[in-house]
């Protein structure tokens, strides 16, 4: 089996190094890593830092830049043409979410029914930035639940982990944040279980570089109905 992880980045120079190099920290015995990072327009020097860590680390990292700034969407998308792995995981570019828990994501996919797999942040006990973030994801959950018959309990997580070919046949459209109920959407859709394993989980303030806000937790509850309207 090959692990294809995914990472975004957008103007997180303080960051991507440390989420890389801990990326490449974990042990997964005999599964093969690839890393493909989307410098997605960033202007804060994080250009510089991947390429400096793409230098020092050719295979299996690969860099691929967008010129402006796209979307987090937009950036997946990109890294879906230059991925070969069986298996996909979105990693954020912040230090929200543990690389370590890679072997748990994993583990559910030993059975071969199994298509994906969430990382939910509410299954046993972690910190909230702020109840504001926590309630609205909890809100998207039920939304999902509801529109869809599913019993996900972190719909909006960052860690994602599908089967490649699976994510390549979602045709994927969008470009911001809204790419996690558009996959969420798409795969209750299709009649798809989503498993989902407890994850740890460091949330960061806005003064530290948090980017998504209200905004797209309205694009994200359209985007759920969209596709089931």
């Amino acid at each position: 089996m090959k692990l294809s992880i995914i990472i975004p980045v957008y103007n997180e120079a303080a960051t991507v190094a440390q989420v890389i190099e801990r990326v490449l920290e974990v042990e997964l015995d005999t599964i093969e890593k690839e890393i493909v990072a989307v410098n997605d327009g960033s202007t804060d020097g994080t250009d510089a830092v991947l390429a400096t860590l793409a230098a020092r680390w050719p295979n299996p990292l690969k860099i691929v830049h967008h010129e402006q700034n796209r979307g987090k969407g937009a950036a997946i998308r990109t890294a879906l043409e230059h991925v070969t792995g069986d298996i996909i995981i979105t990693q954020d570019a912040d230090l929200e979410y543990d690389p370590q828990e890679y072997p748990n994501l994993l583990a559910p996919f030993e059975d071969p029914a199994v298509q994906v797999v969430y990382g939910s942040r509410n299954l046993h006990r972690n910190p909230r930035s702020s109840w504001s973030f926590y309630w609205g994801g909890r809100l998207l959950s039920w939304i999902a639940n509801l529109l869809y018959g599913s019993h996900i309990t972190d719909e909006p997580t960052g860690y994602k982990a599908l089967r490649a070919d699976l994510l390549r046949s979602l045709d994927l459209q969008s470009d911001g944040f809204e790419f996690c109920p558009e996959v969420t959407s798409k795969v209750l859709r299709r009649g798809i279980e989503i498993h989902e394993v407890p994850i740890s989980y460091r949330p960061r303030s806005f003064t530290e570089g948090k980017k998504i806000n209200w905004c797209d937790g309205l694009r994200a509850i359209w985007t759920l109905l969209k596709y089931r309207l």
